[in-house]
C-alpha cells in the first residue's frame, strides 16, 4: 500500500517476486504488517524485513504483527526471526481494540487492530487511517456478531472471501457472510480477496457481482497488479515488469 507511508501487508510466498514484477521497491517499505502466523501470510516476512532495513545494515522500519508472529504461538513457533526483528526500528505485537499511532519521519497514520475468529487466536484485522482515508482489512476470519461495527465508515473494505459456500474451512468468510458484512459496514467499495481455487476457477468477477447485487455495495474481485486509489476509488491495472533472467554459466 502506497501513501504517506508505504506498507506491505501479509507477505506470503512469492511476495518478494511480486514486488519485482510490479515495480514495488521493498527497500522503500516503511511498515510491515503481518496479521497472523500462517505460512500464506508470513512466508516472505523475513526477506521483506531484510529489504526494509537495507539488508539488516540499518536499523529502520516498523513491524506490527500478531502475538504469534512476534512472540511465538502455542507451539513456540515465531513468524519472523529474532535476527530480522532486531534489524527493525520498532516491533509491536498488535492487540485487537488497542489503537496504534504510527509516526515515521514526520509521516503519520493510525492503525485500529480488529477482532477475528480464526484458528490463530492472536490474529487481527485492521482499519488504517492515512491521508484522510479509511482502509479496512478483515484478514482471515469467519463472520461473527460485532464484526461489521469494526469497519464502519471505511472507504475501502477488503474481505478475505475464501469460498462461495460454507464448508470444510472454518475461520474464513464465505460469500453469505461477506454479503452481510458489506451490507452492515457499508464501505464505499468492497473488495474480495484471498479466494480459494474453486472460486477462482468459477469466476471471481461473477462472485463479486453477486455480492454487489445482494449487499447493495459496489464490489470488485482483487487481481494481481490491481491498484486502487482509496480516495477517488479509481482502479487501474499495472503491467508486470518482468525482465528475463540470464542463466549463470
Amino acid at each position: 500500500m502506497n501513501g504517506s507511508l508505504v506498507l506491505h501487508i501479509d507477505p506470503g510466498p512469492g511476495a518478494l517476486i511480486a514486488c519485482h514484477e510490479f515495480g514495488q521497491d521493498p527497500m522503500k517499505t516503511d511498515l510491515l504488517l503481518v496479521t497472523h502466523n500462517h505460512i500464506d501470510h508470513v512466508n516472505d516476512a523475513g526477506v521483506i524485513a531484510e529489504a526494509m532495513s537495507s539488508h539488516a545494515l540499518k536499523k529502520k522500519g516498523w513491524l506490527i504483527g500478531s502475538k504469534s508472529v512476534i512472540l511465538g504461538d502455542e507451539n513456540g513457533d515465531k513468524g519472523i526471526s529474532n535476527y530480522h526483528k532486531k534489524s527493525l526500528a520498532h516491533v509491536l505485537a498488535a492487540k485487537p481494540g488497542k489503537r496504534i499511532s504510527i509516526a515515521i519521519k514526520g509521516r503519520r497514520a493510525e492503525l485500529f487492530p480488529t477482532k477475528v475468529k480464526h484458528d490463530d487466536r492472536t490474529g487481527f484485522g485492521f482499519v488504517l487511517e492515512m491521508d484522510g482515508s479509511r482502509l479496512g482489512f478483515t484478514s482471515d476470519t469467519e463472520y461473527f456478531e460485532g464484526i461489521s461495527g469494526q469497519f464502519n465508515r471505511c472507504d475501502v473494505l477488503i474481505a478475505h472471501n475464501l469460498k462461495s459456500r460454507e464448508g470444510g474451512a472454518p475461520g474464513h468468510l464465505f460469500t453469505a457472510g461477506t454479503i452481510r458484512l458489506f451490507r452492515e459496514a457499508a464501505p464505499r467499495l468492497g473488495v474480495i480477496s484471498h479466494m480459494g481455487m474453486r472460486l477462482i476457477k468459477s469466476g471471481p468477477e461473477k462472485e463479486a457481482q453477486k455480492i454487489a447485487e445482494a449487499s447493495g455495495i459496489r464490489t470488485i474481485a482483487a487481481r494481481d497488479g490491481m491498484r486502487i486509489d482509496v480516495s477517488s476509488l479509481n482502479i487501474r491495472m499495472l503491467k508486470a515488469k518482468v525482465k528475463s533472467l540470464k542463466p549463470i554459466m
